[in-house]
């Protein structure tokens, strides 16, 4: 599969690039379906990548 983003674009280092996903809470309702609770990286703010200026700070922590 081809690389999408551009190469100077980095990836957020606590999602990896996979901002959003879904988590089974563990109920199921009357058909049988299960409930989820979507969520976002509080790192990135969804987006999957860090800003360049972000990066440096994050990295001086």
């Amino acid at each position: 599969m081809p690389e999408t983003r551009p190469a100077d674009t980095r990836l957020c280092r606590d999602c990896d690039g996979f901002p959003t996903v879904a988590i089974t809470t563990g109920r199921t309702s009357t058909d049988g379906s299960r409930h989820t609770a979507t969520v976002a990286c509080r790192t990135c703010d969804g987006t999957g990548t860090v800003h360049p200026a972000h990066a440096r700070q994050v990295s001086r922590v």
